[in-house]
């Protein structure tokens, strides 16, 4: 069987290459020029940990072109991977995906063996029967799970972990159209999964919600756990820490994103919870939790930044170490460390800011408003204030490099990523998210 990935970004790059190492011809799809080159050269395009290694392993089985139509037909099954970037009211644009729907659709007329199409992007509920099947069949002429096969099929991945969570996930959701088409798209992902992961098949509409209410959950429970964050700063003695780590060894709550810290960011998981309000809007239901979530998401960014504007003066300077979303990648979309970054700007106060990947990115968006440092040693000249924001493991063992810096006074530290008693005595104030820090 071989493979045709349409769309190798992010996302669909990292697909490519795990499919090819486990031994499947992969054919992927894209405009981008240099990614093709990259790809043909078994260079990988983007930051991913990983995706180089799983490239080199799979270069024989791996190719790129800008020719959709080669590649639909020279394979037997396509995954659909494009961007459905997300409108004002919280919808997901169908433009780019249904751009490329249409150019395979016309290309499945001309082919004569069943094809199947399986999409990966996130879409709203409703989108694979309102939307996608109409412009194939329309397109192409012939008529779905009888002439071509038709899934819709997200991941559950998370940058900086792709490969891994793609590899290993928690369980595959199928939304089939026709069981044939199941049958297949299951017996892929038994061979390319690593940890026999459950298979849940179901109709499309409830692949396509359990989708964005997977992603919604999650956010609520990180928004529970910097709820308890907050709670504990003002309780004499608290400890988010000991207290998510007692709850969360019940299997009913789970440790898994209950941490405490900064607020919940990057290219899913805001979205989708905006998503699950749209469709529930759509519906004329409610969607009280998921409404909430975003609000407490919000004021935990705000929070944050007041804590940090009030211990410095307007001629004090700032330290950011980390403005990525999270660790191990260089995505800042929607960062709480950026949005912090930016209030505090906005507020009149000097912030430098240093991470090991999303420099560029983030210069983008905030232009030239704060000092982008090269090393970690050049953001921490002159600095009053260090705001551990992003738990990069190059910050790990910061303590004596801080205690050795002269003039900083306080440390933010948004994760507990730091030893509090390495700073005592030492002249330094350690204020951590989530602790009591008087």
């Amino acid at each position: 069987m071989r493979i045709s990935v349409v769309g190798i970004g992010k996302l669909g790059i990292c697909i490519a290459a795990c499919f090819a190492s486990k031994g499947y011809h992969v054919i992927g799809v894209d405009i981008n020029k240099k990614t093709i080159d990259f790809v043909n050269q078994s260079k990988a395009p983007v930051y991913e940990p990983r995706l180089q290694e799983k490239m080199s392993y799979g270069k024989s089985k791996l190719e790129a072109t800008p020719d959709l139509k080669y590649a639909i037909q020279n394979t037997d099954v396509t995954f659909v991977v494009v961007n459905t970037p997300s409108l004002a009211d919280g919808s997901y644009s169908t433009e780019y995906l249904e751009n490329a729907l249409v150019k395979i659709g016309t290309i499945l007329k001309e082919k004569k063996e069943w094809h199947l199409i399986s999409v990966t992007s996130t879409i709203l509920p409703g989108t694979i029967n309102n939307v996608i099947k109409p412009i194939l069949e329309n397109k192409s002429g012939k008529e779905c799970g009888k002439d071509f096969g038709l899934c819709y099929s997200p991941e559950f991945i998370a940058l900086g972990s792709v490969i891994h969570d793609f590899t290993n996930p928690g369980f595959v959701l199928i939304g089939e159209y026709d069981s044939k088409s199941g049958d297949i798209l299951s017996s892929i992902y038994e061979k390319v999964c690593e940890n026999n992961p459950p298979i849940r098949r179901m109709s499309s509409v409830n692949a396509e919600l359990a989708k964005i209410a997977f992603n919604s959950y999650v956010t609520m429970k990180i928004s529970f756990a910097n709820t308890l964050a907050d709670l504990c700063e003002h309780l004499p003695g608290g400890n988010v820490d000991e207290i998510t780590n007692a709850i969360g060894l019940d299997s009913r709550i789970g440790l898994r994103y209950l941490k405490g810290g900064l607020a919940f960011g990057g290219p899913c998981f805001p979205r989708d919870n905006r998503a699950v309000l749209n469709a529930a809007k759509t519906l004329n239901c409610p969607a009280l939790l998921s409404e909430t979530t975003d609000k407490v998401n919000q004021y935990h960014i705000t929070r944050v930044a007041k804590i940090a504007a009030s211990l410095v003066e307007k001629t004090e300077k700032i330290a950011i170490l980390g403005i990525t979303y999270k660790p191990n990648t260089d995505i800042v979309e929607e960062s709480a460390s950026l949005a912090i970054t930016s209030k505090l700007v906005s507020s009149g106060l000097k912030v430098s800011v240093y991470d090991s990947a999303g420099l560029d990115n983030a210069r983008k968006i905030l232009g030239n408003t704060v000092m982008y440092c090269s090393s970690l040693e050049e953001c921490l000249d002159g600095t009053k204030l260090v705001i551990l924001a992003t738990p990069w493991d190059e910050f790990r063992n910061l303590e004596s490099t801080l205690v050795r810096k002269k003039g900083i006074k306080i440390i933010l530290d948004c994760w507990r990523f730091l030893n509090k008693n390495n700073f005592v005595n030492k002249g330094i104030h350690y204020i951590a998210i989530g602790l009591d820090n008087q």
